[in-house]
C-alpha cells in the first residue's frame, strides 16, 4: 500500500520523556541557594528573568542543554552578587547540574505505545536538541533506542535542517510528520519546510520555545497527547 506518509519524526525532551520539571526544581535550588546573597530588592521573579537572559544570550555558545544550563546560573550567580557569591555556593549549583544529568528516565504516557505501533509501517526518527552524551543517556534508559530507524541530535531545529534529515532518512520533508511539545522547534519550522507538524502539550514550556502556531497551514495539527498520534497518522495516509 502506498503511504502519503513515510518517515514519523519524535522529539525527545518533554515528548516521550519528562525533562522540563527537573529544570523547575533546580531553578528553585538555584534561587534558594542565592536568597542570603542577593539584593534585597531582587525578587525570585527577578533572578529568575536574570537566569532566562544568561540562557538566552548563552545558546550560540553553549547550546541546549544541562551543561548550558549549569553554567548560566553560575554566570547569574556572579552577576548579581556583584561577584561576591560564596564559593561553597557555586559548589552547590555544580552538584545540582550534575545531578540533573542522572535524574532517572520516566517516559510520558502513550510514549511507548505510539512509537511501537508506527514504526511498523514507517521510518522513526527521533530528532533532538542538547547535550549528545545526556540525549544518548537519555536514549539509553527509556528502552526505546531500538524502535528508531534514526537519531538526530541537533543544534538548533530549522527548516533545513528538517529538510536534510527527512531527505536523508526518508522520502522528503512532504512525506514526513514531525510531532514535538515545542511550538518554535517541533512544528512551525517542520510547516515551513513542507511537512507535517504536530503539535503535543505537556506541561510548562520554557519561554524560548513559545512560538504562535501556523494555524493557516493544513498541515499544522494538535493532539492532546501521544495516544492520539497513530489515529492522526493513519487519517492523513
Amino acid at each position: 500500500m502506498s503511504r502519503t506518509l513515510t518517515t514519523i519524526g519524535f522529539d525527545a525532551d518533554d515528548t516521550l520523556w519528562h525533562n522540563e520539571r527537573f529544570f523547575r526544581v533546580t531553578q528553585d535550588r538555584f534561587a534558594e541557594l542565592l536568597m542570603d546573597h542577593t539584593p534585597e530588592d531582587m525578587g525570585p521573579e527577578a533572578l529568575d528573568r536574570k537566569l532566562l537572559d544568561a540562557e538566552k544570550r548563552n545558546l550560540g555558545a553553549y547550546g541546549y542543554g544541562v551543561k548550558g544550563f549549569t553554567l548560566s546560573m553560575i554566570e547569574t550567580a556572579i552577576e548579581v552578587t556583584e561577584g561576591r557569591v560564596p564559593a561553597a555556593v557555586i559548589k552547590e549549583l555544580l552538584e545540582a547540574g550534575q545531578m540533573m544529568l542522572s535524574f532517572p528516565i520516566e517516559l510520558l504516557p502513550h510514549a511507548q505505545t505510539a512509537v511501537e505501533t508506527l514504526a511498523k509501517d514507517h521510518r522513526v526518527i527521533l530528532i533532538t536538541k542538547g547535550d549528545l552524551l545526556d540525549q544518548e543517556r537519555k536514549l539509553a534508559q527509556s528502552g526505546l533506542g531500538e524502535l528508531f530507524d534514526a537519531v538526530e541530535v541537533v543544534s538548533e531545529k530549522t527548516p533545513q535542517v528538517y529538510i536534510d534529515i527527512f531527505e536523508r532518512h526518508g522520502d522528503g520533508a512532504a512525506r514526513a510528520l514531525m510531532a514535538g511539545n515545542s511550538m518554535r522547534s517541533d512544528v512551525v519550522p517542520v510547516v515551513r519546510a513542507g511537512g507535517h507538524g504536530v503539535y503535543v502539550p505537556h506541561g510548562a514550556i520554557w519561554e524560548v520555545e513559545a512560538a504562535e502556531p501556523p494555524t493557516e497551514s493544513p498541515r499544522y495539527h494538535e493532539i492532546p497527547d501521544l495516544g492520539a498520534l497513530p489515529e492522526l497518522v493513519e487519517r492523513l495516509d
